[in-house]
This record gives C-alpha cells, structure tokens and sequence, in this order.
C-alpha cells in the first residue's frame, strides 16, 4: 500500500501546477516515505504520520520535517515568492512563521494522502 500511495503522488507531482501544490506533495511524500508500515488505511492514518506529535504545528516544531527557514521557503514558494521573502530570511507574513507554513501543509498533505487512500466498500 505504500508503495501505491507513493507512486500516485509521484504521478500528480508530475501534473501540479503551482508552487504550493509540489511543496504539499513533496511533503506528502515524505510523510508516506517515513511510515515504517507497508500497511497503510485510514483509520490510523493521521496518528501513524504525525509520528508521536500532537498535532501538525507540533510536528513542525519539533523538527520531524524540514527546520529551516530555506528550506521550506524553498520547498513552498515559486522562484519570485522565494526572491520576495529573501530566501526565507523574510517571515511569509506577520502573523505566520515558516513553521507554521509547514505544519499547515503537513495538514493538507495528510488530507491528500487519505483522498488517495483506498475506500472499503460499505456493506
């Protein structure tokens, strides 16, 4: 199963049009790539990504994915984006830290992942 989750986001990173959606399936990948289960369905789906973590903001913040600034200014902004916030050096906004840019995607990956997880058919 996670190999199949992991070729679907492969496949729609190929399709993505913006920035922000390679940014959220490459942080898709990396969630399904750190499961240490090859079994993967939806009912333990978000407590069996989220590592330990009480929620997705705590997950970012404790370094369980990307830590610096670069990196997720990187993985999130386009090229323009990325020259506006100078590398990351540059909060996204002034209520939002990097951080929470991240865990915010953290999120909506784990919202992806589950879309594209197999549904069992209701009897």
């Amino acid at each position: 199963m996670k190999t199949k989750l992991l070729n679907k986001i492969e496949d729609r990173m190929l399709k993505a049009k913006s920035a922000w959606d390679r940014g959220v399936l490459a942080t898709a990948f990396d969630l399904v790539e750190s499961l240490e289960s090859e079994r993967v369905d939806s009912s333990n789906l978000k407590e069996l990504l989220l590592n330990g973590a009480k929620n997705w903001k705590e997950y970012s913040y404790d370094g369980k994915m990307l830590i610096y600034d670069y990196d997720i200014a990187e993985r999130f902004c386009s090229p323009s984006a990325l020259k506006r916030k100078q590398g990351g050096r540059l909060q996204p906004s002034s209520n939002e830290t990097w951080l929470d840019v991240q865990a915010r995607a953290c999120y909506q990956a784990q919202l992806l992942i589950r879309r594209l997880l197999p549904h069992k058919k209701k009897k």
